[in-house]
């Protein structure tokens, strides 16, 4: 009985991974990028997004002190590095094309802010970036002094004092900044 009850499984596991291969290599789960993703494809996505945040984002107060020179460095970076996807102080409304082309659609950070989120949470996305959607590891090219800066004016970027928010006003998202 017991057996029989383990032949069992064993065959439905094995029928799920073949049906599984056969939907991939059919060609019916999309791999396009303007295809909205499926309800599995989504909790994959987020759950293990989510544990690993949990698991590896630091947990430490941001070591960048909370000040205007620092906001306005961050203003200035994230002009450099991010505003062509994740926009600029005008928001959803004016997207730059690469922001609207892209799946995942990122984020427009001045009506899809991050201002709820951890710090610590920030600085990891910005320094691993995510698997599978458009947002790249700054790991490489950005210190970590830089990308805490980014994860401080991405927590305060709705409340900016006077010169870190004039400074916001003026970033644009398209074209890009020349470096």
């Amino acid at each position: 009985m017991l057996k029989s009850a383990l032949a069992g499984v064993a065959l439905t596991v094995a029928l799920l991974a073949a049906a599984a291969f056969a939907l991939v290599e059919s060609g019916y789960i999309p791999a396009n990028a303007d295809a909205a993703p499926g309800r599995l494809e989504t909790w994959i996505a987020s759950t293990s997004l989510d544990a690993t945040l949990n698991r590896e984002a630091p947990k430490e107060p941001n070591p960048v002190a909370l000040t205007d020179e620092n906001l306005l460095a961050g203003v200035n970076l994230f002009a450099q590095n991010c505003a062509v996807c994740h926009g600029d102080s005008r928001g959803l409304p004016a997207a730059s094309p690469i922001a609207r082309g892209l799946y995942q659609k990122p984020p427009q950070m001045a009506t899809d802010g991050v201002e709820d989120d951890p710090e610590g949470t920030s600085f990891w996305k910005i320094k691993h970036g995510l698997r599978l959607t458009g947002m790249p590891s700054f790991g490489s090219t950005l210190s970590d002094k830089e990308i805490w800066t980014l994860a401080l004016f991405l927590k305060h970027m709705d409340k900016l004092p006077p010169a870190p928010a004039q400074a916001w006003e003026k970033v644009r998202n398209w074209p890009p900044v020349p470096r």
